[in-house]
């Protein structure tokens, strides 16, 4: 069983191009879309992160962690597994990470049904999967790992 803890908790969607993020409560297990960090480099994203991080000061954050349908790993898990390292040893937080395969689907159809469609997705569907992430880390616990 998952040892939660109260307080706000940060998520976040790690792409190469694009991080979504989310924020929620531990208390209440909700999850709301905060921002797409949509910079250049790592110095710019981790002094967005930085400011994230200071702003809500998390008790814990929650990383995102590709899989392949079939649930092995996908070519990505390398590099968002070095982000999630960087997020632990940078802001000294808990990290725990969950399988997302399927974030970025339920969040384009959580979209579609609010009438926000196609190209229009693009700015939001980051940090909508973001929350779909932090979701199933307050929904799911056999599905969450620390790191």
């Amino acid at each position: 069983m998952l040892d939660r803890q109260n307080g706000t908790v940060l998520a976040f969607d790690f792409g190469l191009k694009r991080i979504g993020v989310a924020v929620g409560d531990g208390e209440l297990g909700l999850a709301h879309p905060l921002e797409t960090i949509h910079v250049e480099g790592n110095t710019a994203r981790f002094a967005r992160i930085a400011a994230l991080i200071a702003e809500w000061q998390p008790v814990l954050v929650v990383v995102g962690m590709p899989t392949k349908d079939d649930g092995s790993e996908h070519e990505l898990a390398p590099t968002c597994l070095r982000f999630a390292r960087r997020l632990k040893g940078r802001f000294s937080l808990r990290v725990f990470w969950v399988d997302e395969r399927y974030s970025s689907t339920a969040a384009s159809m959580a979209l579609n049904e609010s009438g926000v469609r196609g190209r229009s997705q693009k700015q939001v569907l980051d940090q909508m999967a973001a929350q779909q992430i932090l979701q199933l880390y307050f929904d799911e616990p056999e599905y969450v790992h620390e790191m």
